[in-house]
């Protein structure tokens, strides 16, 4: 397999799949540029080789072409401030030949949304909602041959491919993965995207032990696959947010008006089993601290989670469970934390996610490797400004989740 590193780009057109799905204001501004910094260093290497950049991306999720509102175009003069190089724009992902074939050494030309074309996800657009299974069949037939010409296109267009898209490698679409059998000798991974596989590598293949999981969220269903492959993996598993209630109240627990699924019970008892089977310390928090309603000035108590009074409800860890969690968390030596403790969007309720995010720090400076992963803990650890001072921060929401789950993720085997 090709590394970046070692690739030279001299002369080369270099199609690069990038992960620019940020976010922009009402006039098409870009709020946040922080997976456009991400691609950087990657980009810079090809254009610095003296090779010609092709930037590919999606945004949003288009669902007819063209739709202004999710144009590439708006994002361009920021990847041109951020890479001090003009981006060229290609308006047709499909049509991009001369803007292609112009291009000269250190050059850039950003191609329009990859997903204002059904064919890059390969799904059938506008099939009605009564359609058969037999024009339902015909359509995904027809689809599957218009994704391979579309990839035979923007193919077409390059020496070598790059992936760098991360947050897309659980996507086989044809910008992620069908696109790499083009190039059998001169595809390979971007620096962020091999920054992302060697942290998946680090706390899923090749973990140092104590190995602790932290996995908050509200429910317990979202996160079934990733706590079956965790406790496989991990030493400790420690359950935070919402779906502690749902455990609490399988083992008879008092939890008031707390979040809980009361089908998934009987799944929570056969977590707990499980755990005790493969001699995994399965963590539940000890005491709560409970509202008498769901706001950031609701009246506040501390209490044993499993004595929860009817009409209030937990919203963060109590301070003996920061203790018991933080215990746990520094004596750790290969740390995974997707999904706060609390309800740290309210002010009130953030206590419990700084104090586990603090104990991570601290054994990150005791030598442990982190990881963060997930939109709400990366939300978190941004927030209380620790990002730095972790081993890494995922740029990949539903992708690091799925490699978690023990999935193998199109985007990565493609280039492997």
């Amino acid at each position: 397999m090709q590394t970046i590193e070692n690739y030279n780009f001299n002369g080369k057109r270099a199609f690069v799949r990038v992960d620019f799905n940020v976010p922009l204001d009402e006039k098409g501004n870009v709020m946040d540029d922080t997976r456009i910094r991400g691609a950087l260093p990657t980009l810079k290497k090809i254009l610095g080789d003296g090779g010609q950049l092709i930037i590919a991306s999606h945004l949003g999720r288009p669902a007819k072409n063209p739709d202004p509102k999710y144009s590439i175009k708006q994002i361009l003069p920021c990847v041109s401030a951020l890479l001090g190089v003009e981006v060229k724009f290609a308006s047709d992902c499909a049509k991009a030949k001369l803007e292609v074939d112009a291009l000269k050494n250190g050059e850039v030309l950003m191609l329009e949304n990859l997903r204002f074309y059904a064919e890059e996800e390969g799904k059938p657009r506008g099939l009605a909602e009564d359609a058969t299974d037999e024009e339902k069949s015909t359509a995904k037939k027809a689809m599957k041959e218009a994704q391979r010409e579309f990839t035979k296109i923007l193919a077409s267009y390059a020496d070598c491919y790059v992936n760098d898209a991360f947050g897309t490698a659980h996507r086989a679409h044809a910008s992620t993965a069908l696109i790499a059998e083009y190039f059998p000798n001169d595809r390979m991974f971007g620096y962020l995207m091999g920054k992302e596989v060697n942290a998946v590598k680090a706390v899923m293949t090749e973990p140092k032990r104590p190995f602790t999981a932290i996995m908050g969220g509200a429910k317990v269903s979202s996160k079934i696959d990733i706590i079956e492959n965790l406790l496989t993996k991990v030493d400790n598993l420690i359950i935070a947010g919402g779906m502690t209630y749902t455990f609490t109240k399988a083992l008879g627990g008092k939890i008031g008006n707390s979040l809980c699924e009361d089908d998934k019970l009987a799944l929570a008892m056969s977590l707990l089993e499980k755990a005790k089977k493969n001699n995994v310390n399965l963590v539940l928090a000890i005491d709560a601290k409970i509202a008498d309603k769901f706001a950031n000035d609701a009246n506040t108590e501390f209490v044993k989670t499993g004595e929860i009074p009817d009409g209030w409800m937990a919203m963060d860890i109590g301070k003996e469970t920061e203790k018991l969690f933080a215990d746990i968390i520094t004596n750790s030596k290969t740390i995974l934390w997707n999904g706060p403790a609390g309800v740290f969007e309210f002010e009130n309720f953030s206590h419990g996610s700084f104090a586990v995010a603090q104990a991570i720090v601290e054994a990150t400076k005791q030598g442990a490797y982190s990881l963060i992963g997930g939109g709400d803990s990366v939300a978190c650890i941004n927030k209380f400004g620790f990002a730095a001072d972790v081993s890494y921060v995922s740029t990949g929401g539903g992708a690091l989740l799925e490699a978690i789950e023990g999935k193998t993720l199109p985007g990565i085997a493609a280039i492997q």
